[in-house]
């Protein structure tokens, strides 16, 4: 249910009030605003009695302006690749229901693109300083020529192998399909 009965008037979500909104309040204030329930709604106050208006104090900030956790966004599924720059997508953020803030509910916000292919750090450094001799670290970050070329080479006879240790260790290394580590 969108709007629960019998519960804390303060905790009801936005589209379950109607509020007199004071868009003058002075950015980052602490305000009040009087609220009222919509009829088919009912609360209580911390005394459990039945109310129809309330007061709610909340900082004055628009939707937009409120911190990542208290909003949720939607991912991109254009984001298949890691630019320099890193590429942003516009995304539609939605605000949880028990936040309360000014402006709309839903609005557009740029993302930064976050794409991984699952490869992990940690294992791609674990196999490069094992296995790197034979090229397991590149065969495993899904570049085949470059691992073939360790394999048969004995890892450039170490030294390949001592500097793709530190490539992968600083993050210079990274996966073949231009993926992030995760």
């Amino acid at each position: 249910m969108k709007c629960p009965s019998n519960g804390l008037c303060s905790r009801l979500p936005a589209d379950c009030i109607d509020c007199t909104t004071n868009f003058s309040c002075t950015y980052g204030k602490p305000v009040t605003f009087d609220c009222a329930v919509k009829p088919s709604v009912t609360c209580v106050d911390q005394d459990f009695k039945s109310q129809k208006n309330f007061i709610i104090n909340m900082t004055c900030r628009f939707c937009w302006q409120l911190p990542e956790t208290d909003y949720e966004c939607s991912n991109s599924t254009s984001c298949m690749t890691v630019a320099c720059p890193r590429q942003r997508y516009t995304a539609n953020c939605t605000v949880r229901d028990h936040v309360h803030c000014l402006g709309n509910r839903t609005f557009p916000k740029m993302l930064y693109c976050n794409w991984t292919g699952g490869y992990k750090w940690s294992t791609a450094l674990a196999l490069s300083i094992t296995l790197g001799g034979f090229g397991a670290d590149r065969f495993y970050l899904g570049q085949w020529r470059e691992g073939l070329g360790k394999l048969f080479s004995f890892g450039g006879l170490g030294i390949w192998t001592l500097i793709d240790v530190l490539l992968i260790g600083v993050g210079y290394v990274g996966p073949a399909d231009g993926s992030l580590y995760i």
